[in-house]
């Protein structure tokens, strides 16, 4: 059973990647998944310097999935580059960096410096970030701005480059077909839903930041949704992001068109996710006689 797929130029042993933001910067799970088995991994998301983040509270437990407002804290470049990459060199599994800035001119410095870093596999844009001031939804909601900002970074670097795109537009397709013409080599669909959720005892926002992004089971049909109907209106490959927690749900999102899948609130509940779920794949193909994954094709009859 050969689980390995192709996104254009960049090959994963298997379709099954770790979502950026839940799974640190892969170290941080090295000692409850084999990083190996995985088809690869988005880090944290990265900006040039060190960023806080929202205030607290920024997480909460919805109805089949959770409300975050993170607000994309992380190390910063320099320390990510000198303290965690070392200690990743060594591991034969993609290493995606999602990366992002609040100025056009942040997402091209973020591209130039790790275009040289040879270790690095791909390059994952985060134009969609739901709960930030700056950048975020502003790239991604309209065509024009998303055209500027992923040419200038598509000239920045060649490193295979994929842009995350928002599920909050009127019409995910415009977006897409803007990054593809714009460089994108493949495209992540999609980030989180905004929500919002109110303590009745205070009767204030649960969250500090009032609204967070919506993510795990609940979103799962939205997700596919905007997978199948992206997948239609581009010809680069189209990564399924979205509630996925199992096989089953894996598949799904293959058999609506996608090349490959990202795992990300499942990983909170279970940090072995990735690994049920490509087990999932693989108990799924062998039960139905698929042999390779490029046999996945749902009937649209």
């Amino acid at each position: 059973m050969d689980l390995s797929v192709e996104l254009g130029s960049l090959c994963l042993n298997n379709p099954v990647i770790a979502a950026s933001g839940t799974f640190g910067y892969g170290l941080e799970y090295r000692s409850l998944v084999d990083l190996n088995a995985l088809g690869g991994f988005s880090t944290k998301g990265l900006s040039l310097k060190p960023k806080a983040g929202n205030p607290v509270p920024r997480v909460i437990e919805t109805s089949s999935g959770m409300l975050n407002s993170i607000g994309l804290e992380n190390i910063g470049l320099e320390a990510f580059l000198s303290e965690k990459l070392p200690q990743l060199k060594n591991f034969n599994t993609r290493i995606i960096v999602n990366f992002f800035g609040d100025t056009t001119h942040e997402y091209v410095e973020m591209a130039r410096a790790l275009s040289d870093v040879e270790r690095l596999d791909a390059l994952e844009m985060n134009v969609s970030c739901p709960n930030v001031e700056k950048g975020g939804l502003q790239f991604s909601s309209d065509a024009g701005v998303l055209t500027e900002v992923v040419s200038a970074v598509r000239k920045a670097t060649g490193k295979f480059l994929i842009v995350k795109l928002s599920p909050n537009v009127t019409d995910i397709t415009l977006l897409a077909k803007a990054a593809e013409n714009a460089g994108a080599d493949a495209l992540s669909v999609c980030n989180t839903f905004v929500g919002m959720s109110i303590d009745l005892k205070t009767r204030k926002p649960h969250l500090a930041n009032r609204t967070g992004g919506l993510s795990g089971p609940a979103i799962k049909p939205l997700a596919l949704n905007l997978v199948y109907q992206t997948v239609r209106a581009v010809q680069i490959p189209v990564i399924g992001i979205g509630g996925i927690s199992s096989g089953e749900d894996a598949v799904e999102f293959l058999l609506a068109g996608a090349k490959a899948v990202q795992i990300g609130t499942a990983n909170f509940i279970d940090p072995a996710s990735t690994l049920h779920i490509i087990e999932g794949i693989h108990r799924y193909c062998l039960a139905n006689g698929v042999s390779n994954l490029s046999e996945l094709k749902m009937r649209e009859e």
